[in-house]
């Protein structure tokens, strides 16, 4: 989904449709959105000074002394120089997210690396956690070099690493190339141990234990938000009856029900650590191959806003509904089933995919039926992601419905009934 909250019109997701700039980025850009107070997020193992950043000044002499004397606090590596002044720093302005301003931080000076600099606006606090995201980034990078590193935290942000690289458009996502590319790092997002990033004990380890998966857990809590937006005197009594979340919650649970029926954890429903929101905005691609590391390194995954335990076929059909997504067309907001990705793409995918994952190497007829088990997975769990994001839409459209807003930069509410309907119109495909 487009990342509304880190990218405009980014995927659909707090941070969806990414309409992030097509240069250079290390993450989703953002539009200034100052007002309101924001919670202070920390992280154990991740340095923190009480500075705060207005956003609104960034291009006054005093934005700058305060950002210089937040990047040598936290010790940000090459920015600890007393050489480099306040008048030396290049700050640009990212545009694009709806959630944060973002800026990409420099110096005029040689030797200073180029950071990313995230000042928060209020967030979506019912559908995203940054507590949360801010733990699992530091995890990913730290333990696992998945991701941007987070360099250290202030009162209502974070620095953290950029990529000189190119965000993918949703062409790329069909080169074959890169899509062997993309498996393969979805397969080592994959690997990370749940558990660690979950923060279980011995006692507290397991789905229903110490964890639920994601859509689930997502869809019982952002239901709620959902019917306050749609309770709201200006939504009209056709949109109410036109979405009918009564209706939507019954077919869901009737979905659930026989989704446990069908649901294998050996034909690629296991439960991982899923980004589950692998849209072309949160896809880099580094300008500059490291030709010490493998090819597929040259992709980077940004935006783990809703980054949590799910099946692997789940994360795996949600990728796929991107495809059929184009959030820089006229009509960012549709969703174009008919550019979902043939037998021969998805087996491409998988592949990669599957190699990645296993422990031992595969011959080609065991690649062959793993690869038919997972696409049957993936197919079981797609309307899945279609009832996710409805559910998304409606509680992100609650500003635009409130201030009445025509013309929206993302049409969340046509977004949530394209994906309602997906989400019917695959439920009857299964049968129920």
């Amino acid at each position: 989904m487009l990342d509304m909250n880190s990218v405009i019109p980014i995927h659909p997701p707090a941070d969806r449709p990414s309409l992030t700039s097509s240069s250079t980025a290390s993450s989703s850009s953002s539009i200034l959105f100052t007002e309101g107070e924001v919670e202070v997020v920390t992280t154990d193992g991740v340095r923190h000074v009480p500075l705060k950043l207005d956003a609104r000044h960034y291009k006054q002499p005093t934005f700058a002394s305060r950002l210089l004397d937040c990047l040598r606090k936290l010790k940000v590596p090459t920015w600890t120089s007393s050489d480099v002044q306040p008048h030396d720093l290049r700050i640009a302005k990212v545009s694009g997210s709806l959630t944060n301003a973002v800026f990409f931080v420099s110096s005029s000076l040689s030797g200073y690396r180029t950071v990313l600099l995230r000042i928060y606006g209020p967030s979506s606090g019912s559908l995203i956690s940054r507590v949360r995201e801010l733990n699992t980034l530091h995890i990913l990078s730290s333990q696992y070099h998945i991701g941007p590193r987070v360099y250290g935290t202030f009162e209502n942000g974070r620095i953290e690493e950029y990529f000189e690289s190119t965000t993918l458009s949703a062409a790329d996502l069909r080169n074959p190339k890169i899509s062997r590319w993309i498996g393969a790092r979805m397969a080592e997002l994959h690997s990370v141990d749940v558990e660690a990033i979950e923060g279980t004990s011995p006692d507290t380890r397991g789905e229903g234990n110490g964890w639920e998966i994601a859509v689930k857990k997502n869809i019982k809590s952002w239901i709620i938000p959902a019917r306050d937006v749609l309770a709201l005197p200006l939504v009209s009594d056709s949109l109410r009856k036109e979405f009918d979340l009564d209706g939507f919650m019954q077919t869901w649970e009737r979905y659930s029900h026989w989704l446990a029926s069908v649901d294998d954890v050996h034909k690629g429903s296991r439960r991982v650590f899923a980004h589950n929101d692998t849209q072309y905005g949160n896809l880099l691609l580094l300008n500059k191959r490291n030709e010490n590391l493998p090819e597929h390194r040259q992709i980077i995954v940004v935006d783990f806003e809703y980054a949590s335990p799910n099946p692997a076929s789940f994360d795996i059909a949600n990728h796929w509904h991107e495809w059929t997504a184009d959030y820089h067309s006229q009509t960012p907001h549709i969703l174009d089933h008919t550019r979902y990705p043939t037998k021969e793409e998805r087996d491409n995918f998988y592949m990669a995919y599957l190699q990645h994952a296993a422990e031992t190497p595969l011959s080609p007829s065991e690649l062959t039926k793993l690869a038919r088990d997972l696409d049957e997975q993936v197919r079981a769990w797609s309307p899945a992601s279609h009832a996710m994001w409805t559910i998304w839409g409606i509680v992100q459209a609650r500003e635009d419905v409130e201030n009445q807003v025509e013309e929206p930069e993302f049409d969340y509410i046509s977004y949530a009934k394209c994906r309602l309907a997906a989400f019917k119109r695959e439920v009857k495909q299964l049968g129920l």
